[in-house]
């Protein structure tokens, strides 16, 4: 399987405007086929290895009458990057049984390149644990995988039209992971609703990225209130040593912004 290289720099300058056919880095499959705008968070971390610890939050298990951290939604994100449209992302979350389920479709279009597609249902638990995740993307061709996440293994398999499925597995040493999949905003979203509003200060989140098969881990910390666009927001900036990401959410904790300043692309709820 060939290789491309890319900087964490010179994929964030050409953004979604570039469609790549290559494998990630140590031999992941960048599935997404086209750019990785949030593969970019993780893929140059050093802790791509098959056991990754996390600061937070705690995997103490969670009572089964305590609250969910999640509440229904439903909208639509639009993409920029300079200030030009490149693309739509509809996303909606809502309880189904004893679980929830997050559905997020996004198509994206530059000029010079193919349309991008990346689509994602994830099943979580009331306490933000990951359960099971399915996902599809498209650009040169199509490919599609999922992962079933239990007793903090991430089994993972990816199927890029091979003879076989690629499969992976990753222990981690919490349930609560967050998945920040390709190309999938709304993802940071429910990040936010994993965040411990009432502790503050930095945390530190086991992270997964399916369509590259990486984990890695990823550091949220709130800034207090601050004005983006046409509004003043509660805000977190995600980090990690490559890149700074800034969420902005309303009173209730729903992103309605996302910004990455260093290419400016920016995410906006219609």
């Amino acid at each position: 399987m060939s290789r491309e290289k890319f900087s964490v720099k010179q994929l964030l300058a050409i953004a979604l405007a570039v469609a790549l056919s290559a494998t990630a880095a140590n031999g992941a499959p960048s599935s997404s086929l086209g750019s990785s705008l949030w593969g970019l968070v993780l893929r140059a971390l050093p802790n791509l290895v098959l056991s990754v610890s996390a600061a937070s939050p705690t995997s103490a298990p969670t009572p089964a009458n305590a609250p969910s951290v999640f509440a229904p939604d439903k909208g639509k994100f639009r993409i920029t990057i300079s200030g030009q449209p490149v693309g739509s992302e509809e996303f909606e979350i809502a309880s189904s049984g004893d679980t929830w389920l997050e559905r997020s479709s996004m198509t994206a279009h530059a000029p010079g390149s193919s349309d991008i597609k990346s689509s994602g249902q994830l099943r979580l638990t009331a306490d933000g644990s990951p359960v099971r995740y399915d996902w599809s993307a498209e650009a040169l061709k199509k490919a599609t995988g999922s992962v079933d996440f239990e007793n903090g293994t991430a089994k993972c398999s990816a199927d890029l039209g091979k003879a076989s499925p690629l499969r992976k597995d990753f222990k981690f040493t919490s349930p609560v992971i967050a998945v920040l999949d390709n190309n999938l905003y709304y993802q940071f979203g429910i990040l936010a609703r994993l965040y411990d509003w009432k502790t503050g200060g930095k945390q530190t989140f086991p992270v997964l990225i399916p369509q590259d098969m990486v984990p890695g881990s990823i550091s949220v910390e709130s800034l207090g209130q601050q004005q983006a666009g046409n509004g003043r927001y509660e805000t977190l900036r995600v980090s990690s040593p490559d890149l700074e990401i800034m969420l902005y959410l309303d009173g209730n904790h729903r992103m309605m912004r996302l910004e990455v300043p260093s290419s400016n692309v920016v995410i906006e709820r219609e």
